[in-house]
């Protein structure tokens, strides 16, 4: 993979991917809603990545969609021409949401300074979210005329911290601070801006100590019991998963690694 608003720093099985735009905040524009569409779509059958660290370049996480730049690609401004262009040039930007919750690696996210609108929703679509103290989030869509439904925001964000301050944020555009943000459940933790790869690193060795097809599983199951319909529906989920585990070598050297007080040697076997 060769991106130019892109970083990927491949480290065994984690992809460390930097958003590369530093002068604009890391702001979407087209090349960058492309790549990241491109990266994430990738993963889907990429089992050789168990875990994706998400970050900003320089003093941002992501500023949101690109106002400043134009581009002469017809589909490239959802907010100009037809209603036919303007869906197509929407879903581009969607599309990297749903890559991110289908694709089956776990997603941490290293959020520091602004992380507005778009970078808002890439943030809101990882799995764990990891803030610096100079962290600030707003669902900025509501600021300049439009709604604060967009890429996913009013999917995720009431899950996360329930529909009063989901209502809060999205209705005034307000910030939230790392303070706050940690306070609502929205991210795991804050800590200094400085601190914040080695933030990762826990969390990084705890999943690498788990079975690639269990981690898989349970993100997938994650994803289905949000909405399940019913208790019975997500028990049915889980009981599939387990007995798809139990099949498994890795789960076999899972239980002699626990028994043998020592680290597993898992082959994705």
């Amino acid at each position: 993979m060769s991106y130019k608003t892109l970083i990927v720093k491949k480290e065994g099985a984690v992809d460390w991917v930097t958003l590369n735009r530093p002068d604009a905040l890391n702001a979407m524009n087209p090349e960058l809603v492309d790549e990241l569409q491109d990266y994430f779509g990738r993963l889907y059958t990429d089992h050789s990545v168990r875990i994706v660290v998400l970050k900003g370049s320089g003093r941002a996480f992501c500023a949101g969609l690109d106002l400043k730049e134009r581009s002469n690609r017809p589909d490239a401004d959802a907010t100009s021409g037809s209603p036919q262009s303007g869906l197509v040039a929407q879903r581009r930007i969607s599309e990297i949401v749903m890559r991110m919750r289908r694709c089956p690696q776990a997603i941490i996210s290293l959020i520091h300074g602004p992380a507005c609108g778009g970078g808002f929703a890439l943030a809101l679509a990882s799995d764990i979210r990891i803030a610096g103290t100079s962290a600030r989030m707003n669902a900025a869509f509501i600021r300049i005329g439009l709604s604060a439904c967009d890429i996913g925001v009013s999917y995720f964000l009431p899950r996360l911290v329930g529909v009063s301050v989901a209502s809060e944020l999205m209705m005034t555009g307000r910030f939230i601070n790392a303070e706050r943000a940690e306070r609502v459940g929205l991210v795991s933790e804050v800590v200094e801006d400085e601190k914040l790869d080695d933030a990762a690193a826990p969390y990084i060795d705890e999943m690498l100590t788990t079975s690639p097809l269990g981690l898989r599983l349970t993100k997938e199951c994650l994803n289905m019991s949000v909405d399940a319909g019913s208790l019975e529906a997500a028990v049915a989920m889980e009981d599939r998963n387990q007995i798809l585990c139990a099949q498994t070598n890795d789960f076999r050297e899972g239980i002699s690694a626990f028994l043998g007080k020592r680290k597993p040697a898992y082959t994705n076997s």
